[in-house]
């Protein structure tokens, strides 16, 4: 276990990362939705890697300042696509502040060589946004400054700050709007999640145990990933415009590059323009590549022109997802809230369309949902009475086969789909699913819009409701004790498992509380609660 580096350390290290990367290039791209969904980010990141590590496996000398002088210039040299150039400048960062140390790298010089990527990845981008690689960067430099101080050797000291940033990667979805809609996690962190990963691996072998979620099989169209190709974001600028300008003119200044990068904004977006008097890497997406070219060449020559219609690489991507082998099965529930929405997608749900109480789907949305989901034979789970009609008219206007399971609550659908085997036929599935949704008993809890009587009960409105469909069965003043009375009367004898799907007017803590109350009442049933997010429900119940 080693508590310092050499210079032989971060040659292995550096190759490792590259390695990593590259094995898992395929499924970085599959994950890549921002800033433009062209599918390239991990081959860009791969490809910037190989510049870094082909200069550095050409230097001879293994002291830290060689390699990390030689593992940052071919990074420069190699950066490609608005991924690639912001991890050269990660790399910068780090070999800047790496390479002033003689014979040896403590834990703290690397948690301060970490902090000084982040620093550096921010400047080079002119409109930062959170959820993407840099977020992660700055996550790894603050855990990195923490672990330093706790750690006693860089095997520890790698394994926190990874588990780390796959934390923080996990939430990606939730700070920037076309993750969520995609959903998946950021392609640029998850790349560098894999370069810290390299560099763990480097120095123990093995990989650490990291829940690499939304890691698609090795294929672009794997179920696995769940992308919704029809919420990826527009390309409003078509040309990935790249270039070197070497051979800087004498008259060119600091200020003159400041001049090109506000140029470039004005005719486009993703602007990244890095590097000094001796040599300038541009990166810029726009409609008008031979201007962003004019503008340059006022500041010296040109080398390394590379221009990518991402409009076409937009069309090459969805072809493969829509060539991918018809499947016999597949699924499509109806959800409101990110949570419940999570819920069906971790039980291979194909799509989930947004709707429920008060949002109740077509019969168009449901059909152009099928029109999806690459499969033959497609289940559908309304998950509410009002849905299941237009459920059933949906197979009048596709051509898939709908099947629709009539559902009618979350807990019901959920039931549903765990009684799905994709080796039993339609029939037997359609069977199997119905006679699940009898052994479940639903329940929800909300609030009265207005004062009436329900089912011979006075209900005042903000009184809060505990219903079993539509049936009002208690009411209350107090959320918490009206779903403890409703669960009373939900449960039975045979009643073994009780769960419960909070919505986005409680706070964890609130249902933990909850929870724990009801394991107290009940202490032969097994408890526990969910994140739903759904609107209007404080609780959705489900009793087996």
């Amino acid at each position: 276990m080693g508590k310092t580096l050499n210079g032989s350390a971060l040659r292995k290290m550096f190759s490792s990362a590259f390695s990593l990367v590259e094995e898992n290039k395929k499924d970085i791209d599959a994950l890549n939705v921002f800033p433009v969904p062209d599918g390239d980010t991990g081959t860009n990141m791969s490809l910037t890697l190989k510049s870094a590590v082909t200069e550095m496996n050409a230097c001879e000398s293994n002291t830290i300042e060689a390699i990390c002088v030689a593992f940052n210039r071919g990074a420069l040299k190699g950066a490609r696509g608005n991924s690639g150039v912001i991890t050269s400048q990660i790399i910068k960062g780090m070999c800047a502040s790496l390479m002033s140390k003689e014979t040896e790298v403590t834990i703290k010089d690397f948690a301060k060589a970490l902090e000084n990527s982040a620093t550096m990845a921010y400047k080079a981008v002119t409109v930062p946004k959170e959820g993407t690689i840099l977020t992660i960067i700055k996550a790894v430099a603050e855990k990195a400054k923490q672990a330093s101080k706790s750690s006693k050797t860089f095997e520890e000291f790698f394994n926190q700050i990874i588990a780390h940033a796959e934390e923080v990667l996990q939430q990606t979805p939730n700070m920037l709007p076309v993750l969520k809609k995609a959903g998946v996690v950021d392609a640029g962190g998850r790349g560098l999640v894999f370069i810290f990963s390299g560099f763990y691996k480097a120095l123990t072998g093995e990989m650490t145990e990291v829940n690499f979620v939304n890691n698609v099989e090795k294929d672009i169209t794997s179920e696995e990933m769940h992308l919704n190709f029809e919420s990826l974001a527009d390309i409003k600028y078509a040309y990935c415009t790249e270039f070197f300008i070497i051979n800087i003119f004498e008259k060119t200044t600091d200020a003159d590059i400041n001049k090109l990068r506000s140029r470039l904004m004005e005719i486009g977006d993703c602007v990244l323009c890095i590097g000094d008097l001796s040599l300038i890497k541009v990166h810029v997406h726009t409609n008008e590549p031979n201007k962003a070219l004019g503008y340059a060449l006022q500041l010296g020559e040109l080398n390394g022109v590379k221009i990518e219609n991402m409009l076409e690489q937009n069309r090459q991507y969805r072809k493969k997802q829509e060539k991918a082998p018809q499947k016999e099965y597949g699924m499509i529930a109806v959800a409101a809230g990110e949570g419940l929405s999570n819920v069906f997608k971790d039980i291979d749900v194909d799509y989930i369309i947004s709707g429920g109480q008060t949002m109740n789907p077509s019969a168009n949305d449901i059909a152009t949902a099928a029109d999806k989901v690459n499969a033959k034979n497609i289940f559908v789970f309304p998950n509410n009475k009002n849905i299941i009609m237009s459920a059933e008219q949906a197979n009048d206007i596709t051509d898939k086969n709908i099947i629709v399971i009539p559902t009618t609550s979350i807990p019901e659908g959920v039931s549903a789909v765990l009684a799905f085997d994709s080796t039993c036929s339609v029939e037997e599935n359609k069977a199997n699913m119905i006679d699940a949704i009898e052994n479940v008993i639903s329940g929800s809890v909300t609030y009265a819009v207005r004062t009436t009587n329900v089912d011979g009960i006075d209900v005042k409105v903000g009184d809060i409701m505990g219903l079993d469909g539509h049936t009002v069965l208690t009411t209350g003043k107090e959320v918490c004790d009206t779903t403890i009375n409703l669960v009373k009367k939900l449960i039975n004898a045979d009643s073994s498992n009780l769960t419960l799907f909070y919505g986005d007017g409680v706070t964890e803590e609130d249902a933990q509380t909850l929870q724990a109350k009801l394991e107290e009442l009940f202490p032969d049933m097994d408890v526990s609660t969910v994140f739903g997010g759904q609107p209007v429900y404080y609780y959705i119940v489900s009793v087996e």
